[in-house]
Formats: structure tokens, C-alpha cells, sequence
């Protein structure tokens, strides 16, 4: 089993589901994407494994910088994943990835579903 965790150790949901994965004897590729920043593909497939229609889905809309750049519900869907490329901090964590499907750690357990 090959399990990336998009990570963020200044998190606690994201320290929870490291922790869960490992209680599982999951041993999980540690991406820590404020230092490691993603590019737009890697977002897009992101979005994709996750099942969401919107990059909206993964954003985080209570960071100071959403308000910061004018971004709101209705920003267009390329302008939105750039910000997210260019400001990681936007992007919703943790992300658990394992083969071709994805699930995001809110909560914790939610990510147990695509480790069957």
C-alpha cells in the first residue's frame, strides 16, 4: 500500500491522522506541503481523487489571506487554484491519498475508508 499524507505539523487534525494512519501499520509518505508547495496538476488530481466538483471544497475561506486576496464563493475556479499554488496555507489539510482515492482527515477516521 503506497499512502501519501499532505501534512502540516502545526495542525492538529493533520497530527491526529498521522497518528491514526500509524496506528494502523500504515506507513505513509509524509509530504509536508507548506514547505514542499504543490503545483497545479498536483491540486487539480487532488480534487479530483477527492470526488469534489470545486476547488471551493478544499479551500480554507477562514484563512486570513482568502480575505486578504478578494477570494469569495464566487472567485473563478482557475484565479481560486492559483491562489492555492501560490498560497498552500489556503489549502484544507490533511489529505490522505492511497493508490487513485483520496479523503480528507475531518475528521480523523474519514480517511480509514480508502485504506480497505
Amino acid at each position: 500500500m503506497s499512502v501519501t499524507i499532505y501534512h502540516n505539523p502545526r495542525c492538529s487534525k493533520s497530527r491526529e491522522t498521522l497518528a491514526l494512519l500509524e496506528e494502523q501499520g500504515v506507513k505513509a509518505n509524509v509530504v509536508e506541503y507548506l514547505k514542499t508547495p504543490m503545483n497545479l496538476e498536483t491540486l487539480n488530481e487532488l480534487i479530483q481523487q477527492l470526488g469534489f466538483s470545486s476547488a471551493h471544497q478544499l479551500v480554507r475561506n477562514k484563512e486570513t489571506i482568502y480575505k486578504e486576496l478578494n477570494l469569495n464563493k464566487d472567485t473563478d475556479e482557475v484565479v481560486l487554484r492559483q491562489a492555492m499554488i501560490n498560497n498552500p496555507k489556503l489549502i484544507e489539510r490533511p489529505i490522505v491519498v492511497n493508490q487513485q482515492k483520496a479523503a480528507l482527515g475531518r475528521p480523523p477516521e474519514s480517511v480509514l475508508t480508502i485504506l480497505q
